[in-house]
């Protein structure tokens, strides 16, 4: 029994360490919703894109969502000001409930019908395909592993950027074009809002952590029992 318990006191001598896990949290989602934030709102005049309003609220090419232009003030100013919080530390359980929430309406409204993936694979493997005999001949167990990302739209999509690469080395210069990275699709999925939902769900339940935070020391200042 103590040699098992070896290890599990091992691992815990590292809980003085805990603080670190949401301060990186923290500082991953700071530029992520002030990035978000600041494409929605106009810094310099407090107000929210007209474009991003028109958006939200158009029937045809956006959303058809009701009072869209509280829509986007809420949107915006919550993931704007959000990013300060988290990254200061302060309020940050309470401010991690409307970044939730607009995480799952931005999933819903926004994402859900393109499937998991943010980036659509370039290559999906064979069994993923319905109906090929790599399908028939998988196990359930490989076709959870392998295509979890994987649905038609992501198949049409890799047949897209094939057709598009080959056009790209016929008629331009395709080492250039890819010297920085490879050409993907883009997807634009559920992937980044619900891994953004999770972290922010974590800090709901963890707070913003030991000494880094504001919320550390209000809370030693006006709770030190």
């Amino acid at each position: 029994m103590q040699l098992l318990a070896l290890p599990v006191r091992i691992l815990d001598a590292f809980r003085g360490l805990d603080f670190l896990a949401p301060l990186a949290i923290r500082l991953y989602l700071f530029p992520v919703f002030l990035m978000a934030g600041m494409q929605k709102v106009d810094i310099t005049t407090g107000k929210v894109d007209p474009q991003f309003v028109a958006w939200l609220g158009n029937t045809d090419w956006g959303l058809g969502l009701p009072a869209p232009e509280l829509l986007g003030y809420l949107a915006g100013y919550t993931e704007l000001l959000g990013a300060f919080a988290l990254l200061a530390g302060f309020a940050t359980r309470f401010f991690a409930i409307p970044l939730m929430v607009t995480m799952v309406v931005a999933a819903v409204t926004a994402h859900w019908a393109n499937g998991w993936p943010a980036i659509a694979p370039s290559n999906p493997a064979s069994i993923c395909i319905e109906g090929s005999d790599a399908a028939r001949q998988a196990s359930s167990l490989e076709r959870i592993a392998q295509c979890h990302n994987v649905n038609d739209r992501t198949i049409e999509a890799a047949e897209r950027l094939s057709k598009a690469k080959d056009i790209l080395k016929e008629h331009g210069n395709y080492s250039w074009l890819t010297g920085r990275g490879s050409l993907v699709i883009l997807n634009n999925g559920i992937e980044f809002a619900v891994t953004y939902f999770i972290l922010l769900l974590v800090l709901f339940f963890m707070g913003a952590g030991r000494f880094f935070s504001l919320d550390y020391w209000v809370r030693r200042l006006a709770m030190p029992d």
